[in-house]
């Protein structure tokens, strides 16, 4: 027998040392043989992947686990999932963070508008005083989360300290989502505070002059202590879709409250303007004219002035229970709009991304429109709205199953299916950076940009303005946003795929390494590519009330917040679906 024990000890057998030197030597010839062999086809394989370079990149992607390759389509073999359990050592993960983030405001800054978590210190929006920015757009995340004692907490900081008797300018817009929304979102929550209904009402009714115009569109800015609106001071004349039409779903559901339609016809009157001033192309330029209700000549675009819009008609037609067909056909109107004029997709791999549309002065001051391959991170709720659409305007069925199946779609369902799943596979991918966050404004490539020449030039996209040695642009920074986990926690719960999960994961994990203060709080990152990671002193409200709520969500059981039943407003405060006591006027 073989005493295995002796070669592991590395005992000397000559004959056997010689007898492996001659075979090595035969090998290496072998080796230089097949090299031979092999050469002409690696040499193909090199130039068809220069040629043809999505198939090669996307089994590449596959092969070393990169990123996941799906074509969107909905599920054509997977089962039917009526109930996803909680991940539960994750979800508590993240209400660790969120209780590192909340307890360190409490200590410091109890009560300010905002929280600046490095130097420990809060501030308000005003010199006249804060409005409970951070503690009401936090509420909810509280109750979701079970955080009982510190809820109670912020509760009676709300009936103790808050007030809105603030000699000062707010805006219109960010009121009614964060505040607003936040004291009616606690209200249901809570199984019916009447302290919150006070509140929610005492808001409202000093925003209500903002709707005092000519056309009915609201003034941009309230003075919450004369009851007064002004117009802004960097663009007068004008306020931005996105402003206008997104107040929607908080006056009407206090409406539906409070059965008073003195909360629910201004917003209607400003849906109705802005269906009467169509654009020939279905889309919305970012402004409108106050005095008139119509579009004003601006650029078109998802992201910011413009984002929120589109995402409302949408949840409208949703909040009410699918009675108002209205906002329906304004919302696939939009969608056939964005499909025809702003998808775009990458050189490289041929990522599906949104445009942007510039409007310009053309060689004979003529006006022309140049697209640009331009991209906010605000854009990627889109992912998840449209896989949301799509199973509620695009459906064939009133029960559409998890994840949906081919037959229970209409043609455009599966195309804003495919699209949705398709965008946010693309925001994912501007999570390749050297932190793993992805930066505030991404390009894309496209054929006359020039850059094929330079060296180790990006073959998808790129941070504009970025150069080593210089200090980084606005657009890379990394804010806390929370829009693409908003569209994973839509694909997961109406999908049920665990890959939605594993992105939320990564998401977060790269918060915790390079946005976590360890005081106390979470900060913008400066440079998302720079690791490791230079921190500006800002916590933003939607980092507590939207970012770590749905990452809560994402690993919570399907029974928390049901989208079936529920609503999410723009700042992620949901709100229950009801059906209408007031009849719509808008047509």
């Amino acid at each position: 027998m073989t005493d295995t024990r002796s070669k592991k000890k590395g005992k000397k057998e000559t004959p056997q040392r010689n007898s492996k030197s001659k075979s090595a030597s035969t090998d290496t010839a072998t080796s230089v043989s097949a090299s031979f062999i092999w050469l002409p086809v690696i040499i193909s394989i090199a130039i068809y992947a220069y040629l043809n370079p999505k198939p090669f990149w996307d089994f590449l992607d596959i092969w070393i686990g990169f990123s996941e390759h799906y074509d969107g389509a909905p599920a054509t073999h997977q089962e039917d999932v009526t109930y996803i359990q909680a991940d539960i050592e994750k979800r508590d993960a993240i209400v660790k963070a969120f209780k590192h983030s909340w307890h360190a405001y409490e200590r410091d800054a109890m009560g300010a508008d905002e929280y600046h978590p490095i130097s420990g210190v809060g501030s308000n929006l005003t010199k006249a005083g804060g409005i409970g920015y951070m503690v009401v757009d936090v509420l909810d995340s509280l109750q979701i989360m079970g955080l009982d004692e510190e809820y109670n907490r912020a509760r009676h900081w709300v009936s103790e300290k808050l007030t809105f008797d603030r000699d000062d300018k707010f805006s219109t817009f960010e009121t009614t989502i964060r505040v607003l929304g936040g004291l009616l979102s606690a209200y249901h929550l809570s199984g019916n505070d009447p302290l919150y209904l006070e509140k929610a009402q005492e808001l409202a009714d000093r925003m209500l002059p903002a709707f005092e115009t000519s056309s009915g569109l609201p003034l941009p800015a309230i003075n919450l202590a004369e009851k007064k609106g002004y117009e802004a001071a960097d663009f007068p004349g004008l306020t931005s879709v996105a402003e206008v039409g997104t107040l929607q779903l908080e006056f009407k559901y206090l409406a539906q409250l409070t059965e008073n339609t003195e909360y629910w016809r201004p917003v209607e009157k400003v849906m109705q303007k802005i269906k009467n001033a169509r654009l020939p192309s279905g889309l919305a330029s970012i402004f409108l004219m106050i005095e008139n209700g119509y579009f004003y000549t601006s650029a078109i675009r998802l992201g910011s002035r413009g984002d929120s819009f589109y995402e409302y008609l949408l949840k409208q037609y949703i909040q009410t229970n699918a009675s108002e067909p209205t906002y329906k056909a304004m919302y696939e109107d939009a969608m056939d709009a964005i499909h025809q004029h702003l998808i775009q997709k990458s050189m490289g791999k041929e990522m599906i991304y949104t445009s942007e549309i510039i409007p310009e002065n053309g060689p004979n001051n003529e006006l022309q429109w140049r697209l640009t391959p331009k991209q906010d991170h605000l854009v990627c709720f889109l992912g998840g709205s449209l896989m949301l659409g799509a199973v509620r305007t695009g459906a064939k069925t009133s029960h559409v199953s998890i994840p949906p199946k081919p037959e229970e779609l209409t043609e455009k369902g599966h195309r804003d299916w495919k699209t949705g799943v398709e965008l946010i596979q693309t925001c994912m991918h501007t999570h390749d950076t050297a932190t793993g966050l992805s930066p505030e404004i991404v390009y894309f490539r496209v054929p006359s940009d020039g850059m094929d020449v330079l060296p180790n030039a990006p073959r998808d996209w790129y941070i504009k303005g970025a150069e080593v040695g210089k200090f980084p642009p606005y657009d890379a920074r990394y804010m806390l946003r929370p829009e693409t986990i908003e569209s994973l926690f839509i694909a997961y719960r109406l999908s049920g795929e665990q890959r939605y999960r594993d992105h939320a994961w990564n998401i977060f994990q790269s918060i915790e390494k390079h946005c976590k203060v360890e005081r106390g709080g979470y900060a913008t990152v400066v440079n998302v590519d720079e690791n490791p990671a230079r921190q500006e002193d800002k916590m933003e409200t939607f980092f507590l009330s939207e970012t770590l709520k749905y990452l809560y969500l994402i690993f919570s059981s399907s029974d928390v917040i049901p989208l079936d039943k529920y609503v999410f407003n723009t700042e992620a405060h949901p709100l229950p679906i009801f059906d209408s006591i007031i009849r719509p006027e808008i047509i």
